[in-house]
């Protein structure tokens, strides 16, 4: 009886996923085996040091800090280390040496994924990177593959679960935005330095992996207009609720039609990540805690949502693994690995250019004649007043003298991006507007 091929797994990286990857590999080997058509064989994990704690016992033989004649002997290599380099680095030597790489490192795909996925094709390679997006949840593999044959108009996602929980718990206790962001500190749900979810780095990522794959075309990081979550207070959170919606931090990845500019189909798409309105009956809105979803409207197949967790060792493991078992199919079945689709090459427009509807908050003179002039900054601007609402409250000792403050929140109908901004322009440098506390889109009405 002939024996049957065994494949060679490599694995970059031991911390809260590489763990997970690795004690999947081993307790699962069997079961693996069987789905992949071949025993899948743990040969090493590269680590920095050999000697330190980890969450998952194994022997001690498989770690190594020679990373290099790791990635050479191997057929299948997972990269879990995150960061540029050396992941990028280790990748490339991977790809050169006839491995299929499997990765969850959105940093790296959404700053190098062109030149990675380049030469994975010089070589009839493939990069898989299930995990880098939403965690557990299938989403890479739906857009690249499923969908691929339909048109996506538009993705909206929230694809943070640092962010999400914090917007959630502000919106459903009335917490204050310092205070959760603690508790999500002391939980494990953000970092030390949480620059990177709350200022919407992480998100801004995942929406150009996602821009990309829906609509086949290279989508670089630097054209991800980004926003975050820090200047969201209770009183925000408030107005919003008094007007139906919910905060939610959002990517946001859209086809946009009948642009001037974009020959020859008049096609382009606008790719962004900021909070957002969002209508508490849109199935976005009920998305609590940690956990992520990205919601999918497509021509033929309508509206699609995946939901699930986000983040979490043994949860992306999985996604990782999934990765892992389709690679082994593809090694043992020959031919080339499936290559990104980014033929369409469809412009990329900046934020000015899209057209959103926003509600406004301002803090002004409580005195007559103010909301005239407010109305009649936002018609110069060619923006349509839908909804207003006024509070009154004595301002602080200081601002006594000056009069009570009014706070003014205002629904706009659609109207261009730039006009939009330019408004706010006008209305910060009014002498009756005390202050525009936020400005902040609707998305899914």
């Amino acid at each position: 009886m002939i024996e049957p091929r065994r494949l060679r797994v490599a694995l970059l990286g031991a911390g809260a996923v590489g763990s997970q990857v690795a004690r999947l590999l081993v307790t699962h080997a069997d079961e693996l085996a069987e789905r992949a058509g071949a025993p899948l064989d743990l040969v090493g994990i590269a680590v920095r040091d050999v000697d330190a704690p980890r969450e998952v016992d194994l022997p001690r033989e498989l770690y190594t800090t020679d990373a290099d004649t790791l990635i050479a002997g191997a057929d299948i290599v997972i990269e879990v280390t995150g960061g540029l380099e050396p992941a990028r680095t280790r990748i490339l030597h991977a790809l050169n040496s006839g491995a299929d790489v499997v990765t969850a490192n959105k940093a790296l795909l959404a700053t190098h994924g062109t030149e990675l996925f380049e030469a994975a094709d010089r070589v009839g390679a493939t990069v898989a990177y299930e995990a880098a997006v939403a965690g557990a949840i299938p989403i890479i593999r739906p857009l690249r593959d499923s969908l691929a044959g339909d048109r996506v108009r538009r993705i909206m996602g929230i694809v943070n679960g640092t962010t999400n929980y914090i917007l959630d718990r502000m919106d459903r206790e009335g917490s204050d935005f310092d205070e959760v962001l603690a508790d999500a500190q002391r939980l494990g749900y953000a970092e030390a330095d949480p620059t990177a979810d709350v200022e919407a780095y992480d998100a801004a990522q995942k929406a150009a992996i996602l821009a990309s794959l829906a609509f086949h075309t290279s989508v670089p990081l630097d054209a991800v207009h980004r926003e975050g979550i820090t200047h969201i207070d209770a009183g925000i959170i408030d107005a919003a609720r008094k007007a139906g919606y919910v905060v939610k931090l959002l990517a946001v990845c859209e086809r946009l039609v009948d642009q001037p500019d974009a020959a020859p189909t008049g096609e382009a798409i606008s790719v962004r990540v900021y909070p957002a309105l969002v209508p508490r009956e849109h199935p976005l809105a009920s998305v609590h805690g940690a956990n992520n979803a990205v919601f999918v409207e497509a021509e033929a197949a309508g509206d699609l949502m995946f939901y699930g967790a986000g983040a979490g060792g043994v949860q992306t493991a999985s996604a990782v693994l999934g990765d892992v078992v389709s690679a082994a199919r593809r090694h043992l079945a020959g031919g080339p690995g499936v290559g990104e689709s980014t033929r369409a090459n469809l412009p990329i427009v900046p934020i000015g250019r899209i057209s959103t509807s926003c509600q406004i908050t301002l803090e002004v003179d409580d005195k007559p004649g103010v909301l005239a002039t407010v109305a009649g900054i936002l018609s110069d601007g060619r923006v349509s007043i839908a909804t207003v609402e006024q509070t009154t409250s004595a301002g602080t000792a200081d601002e006594a003298s000056e009069g009570a403050i009014a706070h003014l929140v205002i629904g706009t109908h659609t109207a261009r991006e730039q006009d939009l901004s330019d408004t706010v322009d006008r209305l910060a440098a009014n002498p009756a507007v005390r202050r525009v506390v936020s400005v902040l889109r609707v998305e899914g009405d």
